[in-house]
């Protein structure tokens, strides 16, 4: 039976999501219960794609991101894949009307990690975020509105700022990690491989008005997906406050992190505050 088919693909997908991401797959769980299958086949697309170019050091990347195309676009055109995770991706794309586009973008960004190594203008880095994580925002935000094309268009450039900022405190999470596994740096202010306070603070300024923009656009989100995505949101900002007030040389040495606990008492406090419509 095809629904048995689908339920294990869909199954794959939320394996992938929990297994790789607490904080998004906490979230994920906040939202409406109608969006977490198609929420996970999202993630699991972006996910495997992620993992060819960061992960696979001892295979041909560029080939089997090449095939990972292929795949994708051949699932989304026949409705149905051999490959769980494009498959349940593939039913989120076809319901909701996920634009081709958004997805040339993303795996677009992805085929720039295999060939580039340093973003040093704003406009090689403006064009890596919006494949690799504005666009990722966007097919949420399909799902979200439900095919209200009007909601997704009034809501699009504040979904932008949220992929924005969540993908450039990644960045900053990352420095060491990026510069010495990946041989990678995406910051154009940062040159000869370290930050300095001028550079951290000229990055960290960008990033806190593309939060504070994207959580104007959160309070108009539908209900079903405020909260969820409010509770990212919370994550990811309290995570930047913590990278703004810690020096740049520990910066270089260490990843920042936010411990579980305080994951939970984000959850607690954002929820008294939701609920009391104060977001």
């Amino acid at each position: 039976m095809i629904a048995l088919y689908n339920k294990v693909c869909r199954e794959a997908s939320r394996v992938t999501t929990f297994a790789y991401s607490t904080s998004f797959s906490t979230a994920t769980k906040l939202l409406h219960r109608d969006f977490h299958e198609p929420i996970c086949g999202i993630y699991g697309f972006v996910r495997f794609a992620d993992e060819i170019v960061d992960t696979f050091h001892d295979h041909d990347k560029k080939t089997l991101i090449s095939e990972f195309r292929r795949d994708t676009y051949l699932a989304i055109e026949r409705g149905i894949s051999m490959n769980p995770i494009l498959h349940a991706f593939q039913e989120v794309v076809n319901k909701y009307s996920i634009e081709q586009d958004l997805i040339d973008a993303f795996l677009h960004s992805m085929e720039m990690d295999l060939e580039k190594q340093d973003y040093y203008t704003q406009e090689d880095l403006k064009t890596y975020v919006y494949g690799s994580a504005e666009v990722v925002g966007l097919m949420c935000l399909r799902v979200f509105v439900e095919g209200n094309s009007e909601e997704y268009d009034k809501l699009r450039p504040y979904a932008c700022a949220l992929g924005s900022a969540f993908q450039k405190v990644n960045f900053l999470r990352d420095l060491n990690a990026d510069k010495i596994n990946l041989e990678r740096s995406y910051f154009p202010e940062i040159t000869g491989g370290s930050i300095n306070d001028e550079s951290k603070a000229l990055i960290e300024q960008a990033i806190d008005e593309e939060f504070m923009q994207a959580k104007e656009g959160i309070k108009m989100l539908p209900s079903k997906a405020r909260f969820g995505v409010y509770i990212a949101f919370k994550y990811y900002y309290t995570l930047f406050k913590k990278i703004r007030s810690t020096e740049p040389e520990k910066i270089m040495e260490q990843r920042i992190r936010i411990p579980n606990f305080q994951k939970f008492y984000i959850v607690l406090k954002s929820s008294a505050r939701y609920q009391m419509n104060m977001l």
